[in-house]
Formats: C-alpha cells, sequence, structure tokens
C-alpha cells in the first residue's frame, strides 16, 4: 500500500510530507483547495504524463516522491528483476522531477528509469479512478476490458487477438495467391535464373578476400624478389653487411667491458641486435624461398577478379554484397513458392480460423459467467442506490468474429422498474450514470490485486440516503485494501477510517494548499462545515458527531 508522498513544489503546493494509513481515508476540504492536486501528484509519481504547468511558478522544478510496500504476487517482483531493480525491505520508492520546461526524470529506489518503466510498475500498486471514469464507462471498449479483467481473461482476450491477426494474414496471403498466379510466376522464374547465375559462379565473402590478398602479391612479385635480396645484401650477404660488423663491434666491446665493465650494457645491446640481424637473414630466405613467381597463377587470379567484378556490376552492388542478394533473392522465391499454392493456404488458413474459434469459443464462456456475476452485483447495489426496481446487465451480443472474439460486450440498465434493458450510454441520466458507474467501480475493484485505490470525486451526483451507501461500499472495500477518497459528501466523509483536511492559506504573498489530519473534534468540526456551509451551529455539530459515531458498519451492510 501507499505509506509516503513527498511532493516539492507542484501546483500549489510548496512542500508536503504525507504518511498514509490503511483502511479507508477521506480527502476533503473546501472547493479548490488542491484535493484533487495531491492525486494529481500521486499520478506523476506512477507515470502519468507531465507538462510544465505542473511546476509552481517561480520555481525550477515540481519533484514527487510516493513510498509503496512491495505488493504481493510474483509478477511484481518478477518484472523487477528482470528490469534489474530491487524493492530493499520490501520498500518501493518512485520519483519523478518535472523542470520549468516540461522535461522529465524518473527513478526506482534511486535508478533512473524510463517512463514506461515506472508505468508499468505502477500498474501493481495504485488503481486510480478519476473524476470523469462515469463517462469512460460509456464506451465500448472500456465495457470489454472490465469485463475481461473481472472474468481474468485478459490473457485469453489477447490470446484471441493475436489468433484473429493470424488468421487474417492467412486468409490475405491466399487471396493475393489466387490473384496473382501469373505475376507470382514470371517473378519466380526471374528469380530463378537470376539465382542460377549467382550460384554458378560459386562466390563468397572469404573467397573474395583471399585471392584479393594473392592477386596483390603476385602482381607485385618482381618488386618483392628485388627488395628482399637488397636486404639481404645489406644484412648478411654484401661487402659491408651489417651482421659482420655488428659481430666485430660486439667482439671490441666485450674486451674493452673487461677494462671498464660500465660498457656491459652497451655490449649486451650490441650482442642483441647482431642476434636480431641474424633471424632476419633466416627469415628473409626462407620468405624468397617460398615466393613463387607464375604468371599463369596471375592470370587465372585476374580472370577470376573479373568475373566476380561483372557480375556485382550487372547487378548494381559491391562484390562484398553478392552473398546477401542471392540470400534475399533466395528467400523471396521461397516465400513467393509457399505463397503460389491456394490450396496449401486455405489449410493453413482454416487452421488458423480453427485456433481463433476454439480461443473465442473459451473466451466467450468465461465471459459469460463473469457478466452474470456483475449483473447480479450492479443491479443489488441499484436497489441501495436510489434506482429500486432497477437492472443493470452486461450483455453479450453475438456478432462478426473480430479480434475481440464472437461478441460485443454492452452494459445495458433499466433505471426503473418495468422498463426494458438498453444500452448504458442512451438511458443513463447524469445523475443515474453516476450511481451505476460508482458501483460497477466499487464492484470491479474487488477483483483487482492492486492494493491502493483511490477515487476522485466519483460521488459527484449523489447525496443524501445513496451517499451514506456509498460511504459504506467503500468502507467495505477499505476492509481489505487500501482506499483514498476526494469527496465533497459528509456521509462519505463519515464512514473513512482516517480523514486528512486540504486546505489554501496565504504564505509570503503566495496561495498554498496545506494538509492536517483530523483529529476527533477537529473531524467534528469538517464535517459541521460540510453538513452546514458557513454558518456551523450547534445542531449541526451534533449532527456530525452522530454521523461519526454511527461509523462503524452495522447490520444493513450485511
Amino acid at each position: 500500500m501507499l505509506r509516503r508522498l513527498s511532493i516539492r513544489d507542484f501546483v500549489i503546493v510548496d512542500r508536503l510530507e504525507l504518511d498514509f494509513g490503511a483502511g479507508f481515508g477521506a480527502l476533503t476540504g473546501e472547493t479548490g483547495a488542491g484535493k484533487s492536486i495531491l492525486l494529481d501528484a500521486l499520478g506523476l509519481a506512477l507515470g502519468e504524463r507531465a507538462d510544465a504547468g505542473m511546476v509552481r511558478g517561480g520555481c525550477d522544478k515540481a519533484d514527487v516522491s510516493a513510498e509503496f510496500d512491495l505488493p504481493p504476487g510474483e509478477e511484481p517482483a518478477s518484472w523487477l528483476a528482470g528490469q534489474e531493480l530491487e524493492a530493499e525491505d520490501g520498500i518501493l520508492i518512485l520519483r519523478r522531477a518535472i523542470d520549468a520546461g516540461g522535461r522529465g526524470k524518473a527513478w526506482i529506489n534511486g535508478t533512473p528509469v524510463t517512463l514506461a518503466q515506472l508505468r508499468a510498475l505502477g500498474q501493481w500498486l495504485a488503481d486510480i479512478h478519476g473524476q470523469h471514469a462515469h463517462h469512460a464507462l460509456l464506451r465500448s471498449e472500456t465495457q470489454r476490458l472490465l469485463l475481461d479483467a473481472r472474468a481474468g481473461a485478459a490473457e485469453l482476450a489477447a490470446a484471441v487477438a493475436a489468433h484473429w491477426r493470424e488468421w487474417q494474414r492467412l486468409a490475405q496471403l491466399r487471396q493475393a495467391a489466387e490473384r496473382d498466379t501469373a505475376a507470382s510466376a514470371r517473378e519466380r522464374e526471374l528469380l530463378g535464373w537470376q539465382l542460377g547465375e549467382l550460384e554458378s559462379l560459386a562466390f563468397d565473402a572469404d573467397e573474395w578476400r583471399e585471392i584479393n590478398t594473392e592477386h596483390g602479391r603476385l602482381a607485385h612479385a618482381a618488386d618483392l624478389v628485388s627488395g628482399v635480396e637488397e636486404a639481404l645484401d645489406a644484412l648478411g650477404d654484401g661487402e659491408q653487411a651489417v651482421r659482420a660488423a655488428l659481430g666485430h663491434c660486439a667482439g671490441r666491446l666485450a674486451a674493452l667491458a673487461a677494462v671498464d665493465p660500465a660498457l656491459g650494457e652497451a655490449r649486451e645491446l650490441v650482442d642483441a641486435a647482431a642476434i636480431q640481424a641474424g633471424e632476419a637473414i633466416h627469415a628473409l630466405r626462407r620468405y624468397r624461398e617460398r615466393l613463387d613467381v607464375d604468371p599463369q597463377r596471375l592470370a587465372e587470379i585476374e580472370r577470376r577478379i573479373g568475373a566476380v567484378l561483372d557480375m556485382a556490376r550487372k547487378y548494381r552492388t559491391t562484390p562484398e554484397e553478392l552473398p546477401a542478394l542471392a540470400a534475399a533473392w533466395r528467400a523471396r522465391r521461397d516465400a513467393l513458392e509457399a505463397s503460389a499454392d491456394p490450396t496449401r493456404l486455405a489449410a493453413a488458413e482454416d487452421a488458423a480460423r480453427a485456433a481463433f474459434e476454439a480461443a473465442a469459443a473459451r473466451l466467450g464462456e468465461a465471459r459469460r459467467a463473469a457478466a452474470a456475476a456483475l449483473s447480479s452485483e450492479i443491479t443489488a447495489a441499484m436497489q441501495t442506490l436510489a434506482m429500486a426496481g432497477g437492472k443493470f446487465e452486461a450483455a453479450l451480443i453475438p456478432g462478426e468474429p473480430s479480434a475481440h472474439g464472437r461478441e460485443t460486450v454492452e452494459f445495458q440498465v433499466a433505471a426503473n422498474q418495468g422498463q426494458a434493458l438498453r444500452a448504458l450510454a442512451k438511458v443513463a441520466s447524469g445523475g443515474e450514470l453516476s450511481r451505476i458507474g460508482l458501483a460497477i467501480q466499487v464492484m470491479t475493484s474487488r477483483d483487482s490485486a492492486t492494493p491502493t485505490l483511490i477515487f476522485d470525486e466519483v460521488d459527484v451526483g449523489i447525496g443524501g440516503r445513496v451517499a451514506e451507501i456509498v460511504g459504506q461500499l467503500l468502507h467495505r472495500l477499505g476492509r481489505d485494501r487500501q482506499v483514498l477518497c476526494v469527496t465533497h459528501l459528509p456521509q462519505v466523509a463519515a464512514r473513512a477510517d482516517w480523514q486528512w483536511q486540504i486546505s489554501k492559506e496565504t504564505r509570503g504573498g503566495q496561495s498554498l494548499s496545506a494538509v492536517t489530519p483530523l483529529d476527533g473534534p477537529a473531524r467534528i468540526e469538517e464535517i459541521a462545515r460540510m453538513l452546514g456551509g458557513v454558518d456551523i451551529t450547534g445542531t449541526t455539530r451534533r449532527h456530525a458527531a452522530e454521523m461519526l459515531a454511527g461509523k462503524p458498519d452495522g447490520g444493513e451492510e450485511g
């Protein structure tokens, strides 16, 4: 769960260090005080998009870090190991810094990471339901993803999409083969002739290097012989050979060194030079014996080089690239041959379609089971959310095969008893959508493994008894998870296990957010403010105290 949030120079926050508790926590305060800004800061640490407007006016950068417990399960730990990251003592610290130009940096436990890595880890740590989440529920894609998540079928849905793509790919190949048979045959014939030319050349890059080296040696054989003879004459065969002079010098220095040992080093160097000269003479004689002056071999190599260069010019490439060109032609020919048989392609297409149908059938079964359970739960929740007699159904509408399976997911609702079910997007009013959307988010969050759930003013548009029920739902959810909720409703805040007041104050001529943890009396005062507005009376305070006193769940929640 979320343990600590540190914020520096973010929007209207200068410095905040917040320690979070378990259970259900409410963040309350006047409009514009910065309640949602705290959640925006947390979202930034979790990898959401950033811009320069997040940096507090007059500051160089904004800095946010969030400390979480390592969530349970193998996936987060395996992901960290795969990224060569560690969670020391089971703690994860996510940090994000944004400069005044909008450029940002990210870290996990002090190690620089990409934004994609930060976002990937964040999905296991917290789930944020924003103010516009209800409207997102109107989209078919959102409804499908929610149902697949409820069914635990996200991987199966991805497999269905992969089978669909393979089926469509093979169908296109088969259609192309049927349509382009003549053109394909002409291209295969041309490729076969070109490959025959290259293969008859029997050329490879290693041979090209070897024959060029040999050609250089044979083409300069006369110069090589002359140069070697000249070097031998200077070193050992001539009248003033170096080796003889070095030998005479070494003998003379040996005699002198007997008189003065200081000449010993010079004598040793001359001895070594004489030895090296002798070895050079032996090496040059061996090379001279091996040197082959063969005009016939030179002509043969020149013909081979000419043939290779002619082939390279013909196909507008270099000799070194000829093997790669042959490989590309061979791959293209093989692909054309593979696609030249519509019957074989049709069989592969049928197999791919069968794999899709089997996976889609399994996905449909999982969706139907999850849809029945979700429909029952949301319908039951509607009865307590001022929609008695209403009904919700996660409908599966059969349709043509697609990347998403054999059916379309459509959330349908009848807000009142006796009404026919219709698509959520067509029948729900603003207030009804808020209530149904909140019920869907709470119910689907139960199935999430994410340890921290955040609701940002998702209770807009409700009040009275409905607001009290919403508070009960969130409190119940907080038994197993950490739940944070930004709310304006006293009925919701009163159900929280703990409460913070976010206010705006002026310091140094600037409006800044402040956070105050509320104890018993202060919490009564804040609930009273939420109930009574500007003028808080003793009656309002008593009402607030009664609401807080009734906070623990009673029998009505079951």
